[in-house]
């Protein structure tokens, strides 16, 4: 009897032994399984790069993005209403400017990450083809989008393109406007307007390399659209924000920001 009862004892003792083991080493486990994400608001021309460069950086270290795309105005009215994000990837400096100005950025000032192109695309059955800078000069085309300059970085460039060619003016009623650059580019592909002011980003896509091509605009004719990132000052992942932005400004991912359609920051 009394070796039964020690039997029995023993068998209790180890169980308890393998239970504490096993959730002593299946916390850390467990812990060390939680994702490790960042929340982006970016700015919509960055949505043909952001799934190739999301991914590469969480192969290079293992923090998932989280990404929504949206005209820069837009996104930073959404970051002063108070909406969560951890990132804010903007097409310009004014933007996030204003984020950093309402105290709600963890830097004095917009961290700039890359610089866009702005181009003129159209499909390849048009009969505007083959483009050039003097197809807007020509004006054989009923119809241009552009984003809208009060929300979108490359509406602004987009207007100040044509002002800067003296066709603003002229070329005002045959205006399509989008609400973003993405929107611009759906517009054109569609048939909704002849021409398009668009990203370099968009038109360097294989999609948007098979549908149509396109031309820069002049550089000098629009002020450098300087894209600038701010992290959220009250974000409980900004390490990790500022980790993909140091990933990102490093020189090796700077110098294969031409595949993207986008130019390094400096």
């Amino acid at each position: 009897m009394q070796l039964n009862l020690a039997t029995a004892r023993l068998r209790k003792a180890i169980i308890v032994a393998v239970l504490l083991v096993c959730l002593g080493s299946a916390l850390p486990c467990c812990l060390a399984q939680t994702p490790r994400e960042v929340h982006v608001l970016a700015a919509a021309d960055l949505q043909p790069a952001m799934p190739a460069l999301a991914e590469a950086f969480e192969h290079a270290s293992g923090i998932k993005l989280i990404v929504s795309y949206g005209s820069s105005s837009t996104l930073a009215t959404q970051i002063l209403n108070g909406a969560p994000a951890d990132l804010f990837l903007a097409a310009d400096f004014s933007f996030p400017e204003t984020v950093v100005a309402a105290g709600l950025a963890d830097t004095s000032a917009p961290i700039p990450y890359a610089r866009g192109t702005l181009v003129l695309w159209a499909r390849k059955d048009s009969p505007l083809q083959p483009l050039s800078q003097n197809t807007l000069r020509e004006g054989k085309f009923t119809s241009l989008a552009i984003a809208n300059p009060e929300h979108a970085p490359y509406g602004r460039a987009a207007v100040a393109a044509l002002t800067w060619m003296k066709l603003y003016d002229q070329l005002k009623p045959r205006l399509v406007i989008a609400e973003n650059i993405a929107q611009t580019a759906q517009f054109v592909e569609s048939g909704n307007a002849q021409l398009g002011l668009i990203s370099l980003t968009t038109a360097s896509t294989d999609h948007f390399q098979q549908m149509g091509s396109f031309v820069r605009m002049p550089p000098d004719a629009y002020p450098a659209i300087r894209q600038c990132a701010v992290v959220m000052k009250k974000s409980d992942r900004r390490a990790d924000a500022h980790a993909f932005l140091d990933w990102l400004r490093s020189p090796a991912i700077q110098w294969n920001l031409a595949k993207y359609g986008l130019d390094p920051a400096q």
